[in-house]
């Protein structure tokens, strides 16, 4: 090997361990926050245990008689990934925004693309536990079927992952401060988590489905069902779906690269502000 080759495997490897090493930083900040971390690891359990003892053995005549638990499981893993790099991710670089922690963390000597990288494996990393806690408490508490087809779940989870937190950079940069980041993100969030089946499969070709379809959170559901349907002839693969989540995730990197800010958003000092009974400020 050349000496010039030498040195670029030699910066690759110390680039990586500066990942790493923040990437366990950013892990460490959250699970020292004991309560935060256990509503966002154990709220898409808390919904399972809750949904599948309502749900008991009903079953679900569109996806070949299955129990509603085998639905839910798949269906929740896909929320553990939204949730962790979209309502997590959004919510924490608007609050570090407003905060000037980006601001004085891209002033480190720590380079720019580490600590980007870093925030996101984390983001991924989170929702990678969450689906590892939901297929145990699936298998060893239900008896759920585990996904025939290993390698197309774990492309779906990585494409919505992927797309989630491209959308999650962007919509980031459209919220105002960080009083609205909550508010803002679980409403629209949890809207379409509703509209888009997750608490209930819904008709292929209904009016609901059809109009699910034009955003990421359906397929995403979709995408991740597919490897645990049991049905015969039925592919564990959801191109069209993987698809439209790569879509979505391009859109959301355009959006993200165009409105990014390091600083937080403050108003124009050249406006003033007229208040009420005529005073300005």
């Amino acid at each position: 090997m050349s000496a010039s080759g030498a040195t670029t495997a030699f910066r690759g490897v110390s680039d990586l361990r500066l990942v790493g090493r923040q990437v366990y930083y950013e892990q460490l900040n959250f699970w020292l926050n004991p309560i935060g971390a256990l509503f966002t690891v154990g709220f898409s359990v808390v919904f399972l245990v809750l949904l599948a003892a309502s749900a008991g053995n009903s079953r679900i005549a569109m996806y070949g008689n299955i129990r509603m638990v085998q639905y839910y499981v798949p269906g929740f893993a896909a929320y553990g990934v939204m949730a962790a790099c979209f309502t997590m991710l959004t919510t924490s670089l608007v609050v570090r925004r407003e905060m000037g922690l980006l601001k004085r963390m891209r002033l480190s000597p720590l380079p720019t693309w580490v600590l980007l990288s870093a925030i996101f494996c984390n983001a991924l990393l989170i929702s990678a536990i969450q689906v590892v806690v939901l297929l145990l408490i699936g298998k060893f508490g239900y008896q759920v079927v585990l996904p025939h087809n290993a390698a197309a779940l774990v492309v779906s989870l990585v494409v919505g992952g992927l797309c989630f937190t491209s959308l999650g950079i962007a919509t980031s940069t459209v919220i105002p401060n960080q009083d609205a980041a909550g508010p803002v993100v679980s409403i629209v969030f949890f809207v379409l988590l509703f509209l888009s089946g997750l608490w209930y499969p819904l008709k292929a070709g209904s009016g609901l489905a059809h109009f699910s379809s034009y955003f990421p959170v359906r397929h995403m559901i979709i995408a991740t069902f597919a490897p645990f349907d049991v049905q015969k002839g039925v592919s564990a693969w959801r191109w069209a779906d993987l698809r439209v989540m790569a879509i979505w995730g391009v859109a959301g990197v355009i959006v993200a690269t165009r409105r990014w800010s390091w600083a937080p958003r403050r108003s124009d000092p050249r406006r003033t502000w007229r208040a009420p009974f005529g005073r300005t400020r």
